[in-house]
């Protein structure tokens, strides 16, 4: 079965209503396409030109429909489909609609916007040097991974009550949190979390962690949302990034990203931007008869 991507063939129908709305003489001069250039069918007259059907499929491809014969005579039967309902809709007026054009206007905006992004990644290509820049950079920022593991339970006091325990017999650690840990996934495991990147734990959680020496517990109750935490902290290492090669498409995004970013950026300094005064929201105030409410305690 073959599928076309509807919004691919919505920016042809688009274009067809733009074209359209812009002369009323549409019909007419459709039928005369421009000199040598291929036409796949006509409609009542319009012409379907080989270069929109190439157009829509390599978007098509781009999105993962193979380009073939049987995927270009799908996408000629729904542009003549679409070309009949672009003119009845002509016909009715609908082309004069507000709202329609509006719509019409969004998608000329966004195509040539979607161009001139295009265009800039396409002139401004990241180098093999801006990639090992890029990934030095980041390798710096990386900073260790940590093995650990904690006991979780509900209160402060329950923490505490461990820690005293600990504090006598260091090396009951994990067998406190089998009797005790409410974190399933740890406990069996003596609150082994194994090794972890803190950054990816609740920050509360990964603050205490490199806050402590290697083979430490730590002596206050660490509160996240999950509850109270007890830690041990058994080891740390400098985190081993991927190579270069492995991550070299998506830091070449990256970049192109952060370029591009900069470039709007620049462009929105330098542009006359004038923001029109809304109507001011109306603050509502508290009725004088009520009285205040009181958070429990």
């Amino acid at each position: 079965m073959i599928v076309i991507n509807p919004r691919i063939v919505l920016a042809s129908v688009i274009s067809l209503l733009v074209l359209s709305a812009c002369n009323s003489d549409q019909q007419t001069k459709s039928s005369t396409p421009a000199a040598k250039e291929a036409v796949e069918a006509t409609v009542n007259g319009i012409a379907i030109s080989k270069s929109r059907v190439d157009l829509i499929a390599k978007q098509s491809a781009d999105a993962g429909q193979p380009d073939s014969p049987d995927v270009r005579k799908s996408i000629i039967d729904q542009l003549i489909i679409q070309t009949l309902v672009v003119d009845e809709a002509i016909k009715k007026g609908l082309d004069k609609s507000q709202e329609v054009r509006e719509q019409i206007d969004l998608m000329r905006q966004s195509a040539l916007a979607d161009a001139y992004v295009q265009d800039f990644i396409k002139a401004n290509s990241v180098s093999d040097e801006m990639l090992k820049t890029e990934y030095e950079r980041i390798k710096g920022t990386i900073g260790n991974e940590y093995r650990a593991r904690h006991i979780l339970v509900k209160t402060d006091a329950e923490a505490r009550d461990i820690i005293a325990k600990l504090q006598k017999d260091p090396a009951s650690f994990a067998k406190l949190a089998q009797e005790k840990s409410s974190d399933t996934a740890s406990k069996a495991k003596g609150g082994d979390l194994g090794w972890f990147d803190p950054r990816r734990m609740a920050p509360e959680f990964g603050a205490a962690v490199k806050a402590l020496e290697k083979g430490k517990i730590s002596e206050e109750p660490v509160v996240t949302s999950f509850g109270y935490h007890v830690i041990l902290l058994e080891d740390s290492r400098p985190i081993e990034p991927p190579p270069l090669e492995g991550i070299k498409t998506g830091l070449t995004q990256q970049i192109q990203q952060q370029n591009l970013m900069k470039h709007l950026d620049d462009l929105k300094s330098k542009a006359k931007i004038e923001m029109s005064k809304g109507p001011e929201a109306e603050t509502k105030k508290p009725e004088t008869d009520q009285a205040p409410v009181v958070p429990a305690k």
